[in-house]
């Protein structure tokens, strides 16, 4: 770090001396314009860059040197996380239809990107989205609904033994993962870019708890998922409906600390949000007596008790992280 004295000129104007090595670095020349973006916390942003527009940026891929299309999907999520605007997929042979099927997969899971040019051995995609159309806000309440939605099913297929649902809850999961890239993708972006926070109306601060926030809603997802991957072996067994409605008691009470912890966070409510630590100990005690009437259960079903009750579990002790990141931001705010 280094200290410049501020300094008086012409009587009323302040003025302080920039550091040559940021100026060269900048390629910042005489009569340059700067921007000076005043920042929620009272610190200045000085950037040579005048718009919040996004820097275009493009990634290749050459397919000569990628052995799988599967591997090819990595990459290509990795490049649109990264904030790349553009991704470039090149082949020195006629691109198998393999590798343009994963590609085309990844333009229908993630937002923004599509195909602008193709030929026999070269697409090249573009990220036509902007910024500011998805806040971080609407993202992370489309993800906790999406989430609420596959957990209540999941409670309905336990109740109703309708094992149809099954399929329709592991469909939502990839709606719930494409908006978490989203966040990711925004997050990395602004962190290149601070300027475009203003253009977004968000902090640094905010755009890193939404961050932690989505990835821990994502998270929950994927354990939805595994209880809804394990609920027709309970059914189809006929397992006791004492210990069925014990199991919904206890999703019950996890989906609770879950919804309390999200509107914790739109409605700014330290209060609410220490309540969950309450509420995730009644849920750990209930998930013990559950795991304890699983071992008089067969083998096969036992074990799709304890993935369910695990997956519960963790359900409440993320939705607690979601209260914990809540707590840490608003008690930073009030600073």
């Amino acid at each position: 770090m280094e200290i410049r004295r501020v300094q008086v000129t012409g009587g009323s104007s302040y003025s302080i001396v920039l550091p040559k090595e940021w100026i060269k670095s900048s390629h910042i020349k005489k009569n340059d314009s700067l921007a000076i973006h005043i920042q929620s916390d009272g610190n200045l942003l000085i950037t040579p860059k005048i718009t919040h527009e996004q820097h275009q940026k493009i990634k290749e891929f050459d397919m000569s040197r990628i052995s799988k299309p599967t591997y090819l999907h990595q990459l290509l999520i990795g490049a649109y996380i990264a904030g790349y605007t553009s991704i470039k997929i090149t082949s020195p042979s006629r691109m198998s239809t393999a590798v343009r099927n994963v590609i085309r997969s990844f333009t229908q899971l993630a937002v923004g990107p599509e195909i602008i040019e193709e030929t026999e051995t070269m697409i090249i995609l573009k990220d036509l989205h902007n910024l500011s159309e998805m806040p971080f806000d609407r993202t992370i309440k489309r993800m906790y609904i999406i989430v609420k939605g596959m957990h209540e099913d999941v409670m309905r297929i336990l109740k109703t033994k309708d094992i149809s649902l099954v399929d329709d809850v592991l469909s939502r999961d990839n709606d719930v993962d494409r908006l978490h890239w989203l966040v990711s993708r925004q997050y990395n972006i602004l962190l290149q870019n601070t300027s475009l926070a203003e253009k977004m109306n968000v902090t640094i601060g905010i755009a890193s708890t939404y961050f932690l926030i989505s990835r821990i809603i994502e998270r929950i997802g994927d354990h939805v998922v595994r209880i809804a991957q394990n609920t027709p072996t309970l059914i189809t067994n006929s397992l006791d409906r004492k210990i069925i409605e014990k199991i919904l008691t206890a999703s019950t009470l996890s989906l609770d600390i879950f919804n309390n912890s999200v509107n914790s966070l739109f409605k700014k409510d330290i209060k609410a949000s220490h309540e969950t630590f309450e509420s995730l100990i009644k849920l750990e005690t209930l998930c013990e007596e559950i795991n304890t009437l699983a071992l008089q259960q067969k083998g096969i079903v036992a074990i799709s008790i304890g993935y369910i009750i695990e997956s519960i579990r963790r359900t409440g002790e993320y939705a607690e992280d979601i209260s914990e990141n809540v707590i840490n931001y608003l008690v930073a705010e009030e600073q």
